[in-house]
């Protein structure tokens, strides 16, 4: 695992001492914007800028959905980490699905943090958007990077996508990503990475209260927003997919399976379905970089073989309007 400190790397796990057992996570540090006119000082342009990330990381996982869906392949290249993570953190390598770094000839990620800030302090996390122009990370908060992707990048996408934070929905998609992020996207992190019960149990409840308020809301609508596809459903379904492969045992939110609530595994499958995601979920890096990892929760790295979840079954969610 490991975390920068004054620029000097420590093998640190998470401290759930100080939080009385309770898991937080840190805040992202770069937080500029690239615009489609540069106003921001970042302007969109082809072959600038280059995306780190983990297939096996959720928050990485939208970044890869919005450039597949967009066709930004040939416009924004990307180097894909190996899913085991150690005492170095993210590595290179040039396993299978892997992409070794060809802009900066990294090792370690948390080089790429160093070279952009050499007395960085935090966790050298996935994803981030690299400026080759300027040298620096521009960002490296999956929310905000999705919305670049959404619109900013438009002059040199090859696929037509709707927008996906229409000025309509922001503030009914901006409630739907408060509480996924709160109960579910982080929620499982808080109940997997928990050191005290109570904290742990208080997760989960939380999780499965709202994973019962999606499904009944998912029985009479297609999406989060009716009938209108949003980045909300792209950030839930980073979650879910993981969910019983990885979430359901290895962090023990485990009062029910995705598969054991109709509307939202049908909703699922249909994301999953959709042209070009499929390509993004791999979930060979996803079990091995979990179990293997996080020695803490698993100490014998072994990956289990199950469970069995066929995401190609046909659903009918396109009849909901």
């Amino acid at each position: 695992m490991g975390m920068l400190v004054g620029g000097r790397w420590s093998d640190d796990w998470y401290d759930t001492r100080s939080s009385g057992g309770e898991f937080i996570r840190a805040e992202s540090q770069f937080r500029d914007r690239i615009t489609s006119d540069g106003s921001s000082g970042y302007r969109a342009e082809a072959g600038r800028y280059h995306l780190y990330v983990s297939l096996a990381c959720p928050w990485a996982h939208r970044t890869m959905i919005f450039r597949r869906l967009k066709g930004l392949e040939q416009a924004l290249s990307v180097s894909i980490v190996d899913p085991f993570m150690g005492s170095d953190g993210w590595t290179f390598s040039a396993r299978e699905a892997c992409i070794p770094d060809s802009v900066n000839g990294a090792t370690y990620l948390r080089e790429i943090y160093l070279l952009a800030r050499p007395d960085y302090s935090g966790r050298a996390t996935v994803p981030v958007l690299w400026d080759t122009k300027t040298r620096i990370i521009v960002n490296n908060e999956s929310s905000e990077i999705i919305r670049m992707l959404n619109r900013e990048f438009d002059e040199f996408a090859t696929r037509t996508l709707p927008d996906m934070y229409p000025e309509d929905l922001r503030a009914e998609i901006d409630r739907w990503n408060e509480l996924v992020y709160r109960t579910v996207n982080n929620g499982v992190y808080r109940a997997g990475f928990a050191t005290v019960q109570e904290k742990y149990e208080n997760a989960v409840q939380a999780l499965f209260s709202t994973m019962d308020l999606l499904d009944r809301h998912l029985a009479e609508n297609r999406y989060l927003c009716g009938s209108r596809l949003t980045e909300a459903d792209w950030r839930l379904f980073t979650t879910l997919v993981r969910f019983d492969p990885v979430y359901h045992g290895h962090f023990k939110c485990n009062l029910r399976r995705l598969i054991d609530y109709p509307n939202l595994w049908a909703y699922v499958r249909d994301l999953y379905q959709m042209p070009g995601v499929a390509d993004t979920v791999n979930f060979t890096h996803i079990k091995e970089h979990y179990y293997r990892s996080h020695v803490t929760i698993n100490p014998t790295r072994i990956v289990p073989l199950g469970p069995a979840v066929d995401f190609l079954e046909p659903h009918e969610r396109a009849r909901l309007r």
